[in-house]
């Protein structure tokens, strides 16, 4: 198979107009006609997880968040982002990223499912309607809970769920939270759906002190699970749609790796 292969199944599922404007999605680096029997799938086109893509002999790699954001005006070896992108070019490896169009047709439905939450609504509606079946989608998701939870219980069900060592919260631990609200990613932006959602709790990542507090002045705990924390679930959400869609493939996972360390 070609590289455009791979390329159309997975834009049939998670189309890039289903993106947001500001985002970069898309064949990044390589072609579209390369030949591809073997895929890497990471969160992050970071150096290690280039290296690991080189020692498996990668065709392909497969990221959620796009190595290259912004325009670059030279791709040479003094720049971190160019020297990745001479790396791939190098090895002849096609790079793919996936990121908010996966965040709105996966990654929200599949977080609010890792949760254990069930019939929920788009949080944020970002795509009025689905190019796959014309349904409102977007950012996150909101569920009622059966029966309310302390937030403290809250946070121990999100450690579980996501293989957590720890959360960072905000709010009352023995509160009772019943409306749920799941945003993977940064979700500092989210705060203002959570509350318009009339959420209990928004569990999310990347909140910094003033967002945390306001947020709790205003009657939403926070639950800071991480960026990487939450949507790590990527790697094995996106590894198995290809090893379904290509089933002769090769399609390894980068191994789960928090990018910091608490001590």
């Amino acid at each position: 198979m070609l590289c455009r292969d791979v390329m159309e199944v997975i834009e049939r599922s998670y189309p890039p107009s289903c993106a947001m404007e500001w985002d970069n999605v898309g064949l990044l680096v390589g072609s579209r006609e390369k030949e591809v029997n073997r895929i890497y799938v990471a969160l992050d086109a970071t150096d290690e997880v280039i290296e690991a893509a080189v020692e498996f002999h990668a065709d392909m790699l497969v990221t959620h968040h796009p190595m290259i954001f912004s325009a670059m005006r030279r791709i040479t070896e003094d720049d971190f982002i160019g020297k990745r992108v001479i790396r791939l070019i190098q090895k002849d490896i096609a790079y793919y990223a996936m990121h908010t169009n996966y965040d709105v047709m996966g990654m929200a439905k599949l977080s609010e499912q890792v949760l254990g939450l069930k019939d929920g609504q788009v949080l944020e509606v970002t795509c009025p309607e689905s190019p796959i079946d014309g349904t409102p989608q977007g950012i996150g998701r909101v569920a009622d809970l059966e029966e309310p939870v302390s937030l403290a219980e809250c946070c121990e069900q999100v450690k579980q769920r996501f293989s957590l060592d720890t959360v960072k919260v905000f709010g009352n631990l023995e509160a009772l939270m019943k409306r749920i609200a799941i945003s993977p990613g940064a979700g500092k932006s989210m705060v203002k759906a959570a509350l318009h959602m009339q959420a209990d709790v928004l569990i999310t990542g990347d909140i910094d002190h003033h967002t945390g507090i306001d947020a709790v002045a205003q009657g939403l705990a926070v639950i800071d699970a991480g960026h990487y924390g939450i949507e790590q679930i990527f790697i094995r959400d996106m590894a198995e749609f290809l090893k379904k869609a290509f089933p002769d493939a090769e399609v390894m996972e980068a191994p789960v790796c928090h990018p910091f360390q608490v001590v």
